[in-house]
């Protein structure tokens, strides 16, 4: 047990601080959530480096939720840290009324490492906003109102990302959302051509990651592209959990070789480090929509001189490490292994299917999935739904994890599917989507 006071951010045990946190969170952060994760069994985090968490016992369980994308180079990446903690000493936040030279470098290097001529980028703080303002951009840069998805895309909570997301439960308290919003199929190309014609723009997930792991046909996306330069909208690629090594290609565009209008991004931007968010465009459209109005969409925090730090430092790891192949070749013994496990366990599991370290477990009815996390997490292993698709379970490593670190989380899974059979035997099975 860990009950150094430092370890324990004050608290006298670890018991005094698993009570403390959940009383928190009951009165003040969250009620209902605080009861589920009370049920569920989660512990408490204090303490993670690499593809380690700690909890407040001291137990390690190996991240392969991975903040949903967000820890590429893994917790804590010493490069990053040692950056972000310079730029702290010389200056936190941007004062806004002068020059910001990291923001500068950021916006250059990201330019070198998007596909094509994507070339002016503004800096944001989550994926979300990135979102917004890609959506403000395609408005003014065509003078269209209408925006295109996807049914079970995810593209954030904010009012505009929500009406561009494709689950009910999370709209219905909230409309009526942003007019002119309309979802497709996802895949679907001659959906997409009956909708475009007086669209702004088409948002679109290369891979939907919340919406169940869903990979598109190959030729998906280049027919994306054909369609929005045939009828005047804009192409927005949201790469917020696919972009950055995610998919075992630099962004998961780069799979069918196109060059989208506009890209959004964020979660891996800084490594894992501090919160940050982008969205990079063609200079043409840039300037279509804001290059008389220079202060029309603007973020008081939104690229600051320290997470530009910890993102220029980030691109950099990713590039001089190799994590883009290396996500490639891990991803592919995480989803040998998980389509072993479904093979053996076929009432249980459906199919795995992924996409570099973007592994998707579809189980044959949601109820498994009640003992396989837990029993994972019992095994020292933390995974998650989706958040659309209760039924998929994600896989999401950090870029950095080893083969054998790949190897204990299979044997996790195996562990949780196995039991799930054992306590509940053959469910019904769910209708596939």
């Amino acid at each position: 047990m860990i009950e150094e006071r430092d370890d324990l951010y004050g608290a006298e045990s670890a018991q005094a601080l698993a009570a403390e946190v959940y009383e928190n969170y009951k009165q003040f952060v969250n009620p209902p959530l605080a009861r589920v994760m009370k049920i569920s069994g989660s512990p408490v985090e204090v303490r993670a480096e690499g593809c380690t968490i700690w909890d407040q016992s001291g137990k390690a369980y190996l991240d392969f939720a991975g903040g949903y994308g967000v820890f590429t180079l893994g917790h804590r990446h010493p490069r990053v840290v040692a950056a972000a903690r310079e730029q702290l000493e010389r200056m936190a936040l941007s004062g806004k009324t002068m020059f910001n030279v990291v923001l500068g470098r950021a916006a250059r290097r990201l330019a070198e490492l998007a596909p094509g001529d994507l070339q002016i980028s503004f800096w944001c703080n989550s994926g979300t906003e990135a979102i917004e303002g890609a959506i403000k951009l395609a408005r003014a840069a065509t003078g269209r109102a209408k925006i295109v998805s996807t049914v079970d895309a995810y593209h954030g909570k904010t009012l505009g990302a929500l009406s561009v997301s494709g689950r009910e439960p999370f709209q219905s308290k909230f409309r009526p959302l942003l007019a002119d919003s309309v979802a497709i199929p996802y895949g679907d190309a001659h959906a997409l051509e009956r909708e475009l014609s007086d669209a702004a723009a088409f948002v679109v997930e290369p891979v939907q990651a919340e919406g169940g792991v869903n990979i598109p046909p190959h030729g998906y996306l280049q027919a994306v592209r054909e369609l929005c330069d045939r009828f005047g909208a804009l192409f927005i690629a949201d790469e917020v959990q696919t972009g950055l090594g995610r998919c075992g290609y630099r962004f998961a565009c780069d799979r069918d070789g196109v060059v989208p209008d506009v890209m959004t991004l964020a979660k891996g931007l800084s490594g894992g480090v501090i919160p940050v968010g982008a969205l990079i465009a063609r200079a043409a459209v840039w300037l279509r929509a804001f290059g008389d109005a220079p202060l029309v969409h603007t973020s008081t925090f939104g690229g600051s001189e320290i997470a530009c730090a910890a993102a220029l430092a980030a691109m950099d790891v990713l590039e001089e490490e190799g994590l883009v192949a290396r996500a490639r070749e891990r991803g592919e013994q995480l989803l040998g292994g998980a389509q072993a496990i479904a093979t053996e366990y076929p009432t249980v599991v459906r199919e795995a299917r992924g996409l570099g370290l973007l592994v998707g477990v579809e189980l044959t009815h949601e109820g498994y999935g009640g003992f396989i996390i837990p029993e994972m997490l019992r095994a020292g292993v933390t995974a998650a739904w989706t958040l659309n698709q209760q039924r998929v379970i994600r896989l999401e490593p950090p870029l950095i994890v080893s083969g054998a670190e790949i190897d204990r989380a299979l044997s996790a899974l195996g562990q949780g599917v196995a039991a799930a059979y054992e306590k509940l035997g053959t469910l019904p099975t769910d209708s596939a989507r």
